[in-house]
């Protein structure tokens, strides 16, 4: 009986042994091992901005210190008032800026470009893919922002997980976006001729921009797991699709797809510029361009990009979370943190 268990035992643990992951071939391997020199590459410049802008603090702070220490009484009240007409000045202007922003983006609601991002794929995604969206989300608003013609951005769809990651923003609620719990189907239910589906898979060329046509584009991440999910999801709503013309001025490093701020960032730029060459070289990295590895090999994976090495918050905290700033932050505080420092 003892000699069954045993047997039992070892049958038991070699089924509870996990399977070995399956062999990459040698062009995902290759592919592999230049995602990681790039992520890599990403975290080291990330962790030396962050070394350089802490040093960079610490030697305005030791600079501030010394001037107010040899400064007399007189002079360093000059030093305080100084300063704080200078940050006086830098708010204003901030105030200024802000408020041409929310001008031009509620001018957009009423004669922009409209920009759907279909939320209504949060179900196929993990918590943290969620997060990686709305990150992407985030950078869409601040960069439509940022332009001088924005579109009239959507969110449709918007429920669940991802509706709560969302609400976690910081001035999600002040956003001047729409956004529209019911999927865009219901919400654009009388003007369904006008939907014009984004999606790589579709044989329609986008050549123009249409003011009169509502564009959307599919809120998803890791689409390789779901080839064809938006084009079949359009077809079955019986819907336009469109694809964006990339094929035809440049060749990608592999498949189309891109991200949906990349997306968002391209329309938004032809949109200004009314060329879609244009368009893609400043917005597509270099990294997926099939130009840049005959051209540079390796070395494009170390770049950091354009739209991409930068920090995760690093726009939207300049964009977004400092409009939720303490503007009206008492200057008798802040002059008493002049002195002390």
């Amino acid at each position: 009986m003892a000699g069954e268990e045993e047997v039992e035992a070892e049958v038991e643990v070699e089924q509870q042994q996990p399977c070995p992951p399956p062999l990459l071939s040698k062009s995902a391997q290759k592919k592999l091992i230049k995602q990681q020199r790039y992520e890599a590459k990403k975290a080291e410049k990330k962790a030396l901005l962050k070394e350089q802008k802490k040093k960079e603090a610490e030697r305005k702070r030791k600079e501030w210190e010394d001037k107010l220490a040899a400064a007399t009484e007189e002079e360093k009240q000059q030093l305080i008032e100084s300063k704080l007409s200078l940050r006086k000045e830098r708010m204003d202007q901030r105030t200024e800026e802000k408020g041409k922003k929310m001008q031009r983006l509620t001018e957009a609601k009423q004669n922009g470009q409209n920009v759907v991002i279909d939320l209504e794929f949060g179900h196929l995604m993990n918590s943290s893919e969620l997060h990686s969206l709305v990150q992407q989300i985030m950078y869409c608003y601040a960069v439509n922002a940022r332009c001088n013609s924005p579109a009239h951005l959507w969110l449709t769809g918007c429920q669940g997980e991802m509706q709560d990651q969302l609400q976690r923003l910081p001035g999600f609620d002040k956003w001047i976006i729409e956004k529209e719990n019911r999927p865009y189907i219901d919400a654009f239910q009388d003007q369904k001729e006008r939907l014009v589906y984004l999606t790589a898979d579709s044989e329609t060329t986008l050549d123009v921009l249409d003011p009169n046509h509502i564009y959307i584009i599919g809120g998803l991440v890791d689409r390789n797991r779901w080839k064809g999910l938006t084009m079949k999801k359009a077809e079955d709503q019986g819907i336009q699709t469109a694809k964006l013309p990339i094929g035809t001025y440049l060749k990608m490093s592999s498949s189309q797809v891109l991200t949906v701020n990349q997306v968002v960032e391209i329309l938004l730029k032809y949109l200004e510029t009314g060329d879609w060459k244009t368009s893609f070289f400043e917005v597509i990295p270099q990294r997926k361009r099939c130009e840049a590895e005959s051209e540079e090999g390796d070395n494009d994976i170390e770049r950091v990009e354009k739209t991409e090495g930068k920090d995760d918050h690093e726009f939207e905290r300049c964009d977004i979370e400092r409009e939720e700033e303490t503007e009206g932050k008492d200057d008798h505080e802040f002059k008493r943190q002049c002195i002390e420092s």
